[in-house]
């Protein structure tokens, strides 16, 4: 039936608007009953909502009276292809850290733990299986201290690490009781310790890098402090560690120092830490220190704990000569020297160095002849480049109390304060006005998501991952102890914006999305990408990128993407082959604007089993 006094494209408008609320309602029932299972299955609700109900794209909602002709209505109507899944022996698969393809590379420098990615031809073209039992992580804070087996099956850990505490099997879960080779009776008191020298209870110390982070206790037990730690480790002989660590709502990634930069900016870092990382420091000309002052800001402190410090003491339980272990001091306490760090404490087997502020409190630098300064005009230009064993220049400063590229106010406060790199102009084209348009932007688009999906900011997400992170407007806008936010700024990206989101007292990484992010699969609740496949048109494929969001995505996460209509269709088309059940929704300012939503909930199934629960 006509609608009176409404025109022939108004009225499909209206048509098109209707479509998506009636859509939206039946999407997030599903949204609901599928989120409520919590810690098991997809309860029977759920599974008979989803065998009853059609929640994809109406094949008659087009854009096509308001919008370009670029995306072809037989995109609609055409057959959706279905993805299959891997087979069972890809349930842990990471495509950039596999074990076979890394023992073909040089073990020299630690290169064969690096990220070492398969060509287009040997990429898989099939949806990572979960491991069977699979089941939801307990919440926040529980997650901290439980992982169900099921989940993450290696018991190995629990052999090899038994008397430091690490982890512990009991019945059908993990225990961690935040123990770690430099503190079996806990992280708890180890960071007291730490806190009596570094202050970490104001807000000054916020965002954190762990290197060689085992199963990340240190970077879980700094959260209820307020410190957003970054850990890391490899792929190696200790099964599964970073696994384990997000698995309990912990940041980390899979990484390690070896010849290739680290994947972070400059001046990123408040504290950086080691405690018994087995980093060799001393080696070729103090280059992993180097790399560490690079990404640790000025006034920032950095923690060695374990081998060599106090080695006169310690050295027969290392089962090490005293010679060899005085000699690995030495070069680290040089090494620091010619980094201009001062010594502000060494404590039973723990020693902390505190960076300068900046260049001019360390008049020595320029008089020592054997210190060289990196050339390189971009110090945040990491990707993929070979880390060199020279230092980081600092941005200039007018006097010997300014701290160089701009002093820092105490988190919270320094979330929406404009960040130096913005307010002195070291980010080019960027002003304080647009940063702050930015900020306002995001409040608005995270208001208009949680009207839609409720559990949004409840905390049902634990590990969230924003694919093309720009300022971290995002991550500030849904900031809460609930969860946190894994910014990354794509290495396509116009604007390199990483430092600016570290200012912001938020952690993130670089990445290439035509590659595989260096994680374990199911390791995220949420995943928001903004822009991301306008970004990589002509770089990469839509199903490249989209099956890699669904192998680290867990079943029953969430996904939301925002991106111009005619891109979004042909993403939905093949989300819908993916076992996610997907709903488009208009701008949050009406119909008539070309930018749209995706929503996305991800379907529980688990491998051994070819489909969806039921």
């Amino acid at each position: 039936m006509a609608m009176k006094g409404v025109s022939g494209e108004n009225r499909t408008r209206t048509t098109v608007s209707i479509c998506i609320v009636i859509g939206m309602c039946c999407f997030f029932y599903i949204l609901g009953a599928w989120q409520k299972s919590g810690f098991g299955k997809g309860d029977s609700i759920a599974l008979e909502i989803t065998k009853r109900t059609d929640c994809t794209m109406l094949p008659n909602l087009s854009f096509d009276t308001h919008h370009s002709k670029e995306g072809s209505s037989s995109d609609l109507v055409s057959p959706v292809k279905k993805f299959k899944p891997c087979p069972d022996r890809f349930t842990d698969y990471t495509p950039c850290q596999d074990q076979n393809r890394a023992m073909k590379f040089p073990r020299e420098n630690m290169n064969y733990r690096e990220r070492h990615c398969p060509p287009q031809k040997e990429k898989l073209h099939c949806l990572v299986p979960p491991p069977k039992g699979y089941v939801a992580p307990f919440p926040w804070p529980k997650s901290r201290d439980f992982v169900p087996f099921a989940n993450c099956p290696y018991k190995s850990l629990t052999v090899e690490k038994a008397i430091q505490n690490w982890v512990q099997y009991e019945g059908n879960v993990f225990r961690f009781p935040g123990g770690g080779t430099q503190f079996p009776q806990g992280a708890d008191k180890y960071i007291d310790q730490l806190a009596s020298v570094i202050p970490i209870a104001n807000g000054t110390v916020r965002t954190a890098l762990d290197t060689g982070c085992g199963v990340a206790s240190w970077g879980a037990y700094l959260l209820k402090r307020n410190v957003l730690a970054m850990s890391f480790a490899p792929r190696d002989s200790h099964e599964a560690q970073v696994q384990f660590a997000l698995e309990r709502g912990v940041p980390a990634v899979i990484g390690v120092l070896g010849t290739i930069k680290l994947p972070y900016p400059s001046r990123a870092f408040d504290m950086a830490h080691c405690s018994r990382c087995l980093i060799p420091w001393g080696i070729n000309d103090g280059l992993y220190m180097m790399e560490v002052d690079r990404v640790l800001r000025p006034g920032g402190y950095w923690v060695l704990s374990g081998p060599p410090i106090n080695w006169k003491v310690n050295y027969k339980g290392w089962q090490r000569t005293k010679e060899d272990l005085e000699a690995e001091q030495n070069k680290i306490e040089e090494i620091a020297e010619l980094l201009c760090w001062e010594k502000v404490s060494e404590k039973g087997e723990t020693a902390i160095w505190r960076k300068r502020i900046n260049t001019e409190s360390c008049p020595s630098r320029q008089e020592e002849p054997t210190v060289q300064m990196c050339e390189s005009t971009n110090a945040d230009d990491a990707w993929y480049k070979k880390m060199k064993a020279c230092v980081t220049p600092l941005p200039d400063v007018e006097n010997a109390s300014e701290v160089a590229g701009g002093a820092i106010k105490p988190f919270p406060s320094r979330l929406n304060t404009i960040p130096p790199r913005i307010a002195n102009g070291l980010i080019q084209g960027v002003s304080t006005q647009a940063y702050q348009k930015d900020n306002k932007m995001w409040k608005k688009h995270v208001k208009a998501y949680s009207s839609v999906n409720k559990y949004l900011l409840t905390g049902r997400y634990r590990n969230i991952m924003d694919m093309n992170a720009g300022f971290g407007g995002f991550a500030a806008a849904i900031e809460s102890p609930k969860s946190w936010v894994m910014n990354v700024v794509p290495t396509s990206a116009k604007i390199a914006t990483l430092g600016a989101v570290y200012e912001r007292g938020l952690i993130g990484i670089y990445h290439d999305w035509c590659e595989a992010f260096s994680t374990y699969p199911r390791t995220y609740d949420l995943i928001h990408a903004s822009g991301l496949f306008t970004l990589y048109k002509n770089k990469c494929s839509n199903e490249d990128i989209l099956l890699e969001m669904d192998r680290i995505l867990r079943p029953e996460g969430a996904v939301i993407m925002r991106d111009d209509v005619d891109v979004l269709m042909k993403v939905n088309k093949l989300a819908r082959g993916m076992r996610w059940n997907t709903k488009l929704v208009d701008h949050e300012d009406g119909p008539l604007v070309r930018e749209k939503v995706l929503y996305a909930v991800k379907q529980y199934w688990v491998g051994g089993n070819q489909t969806a629960a039921s």
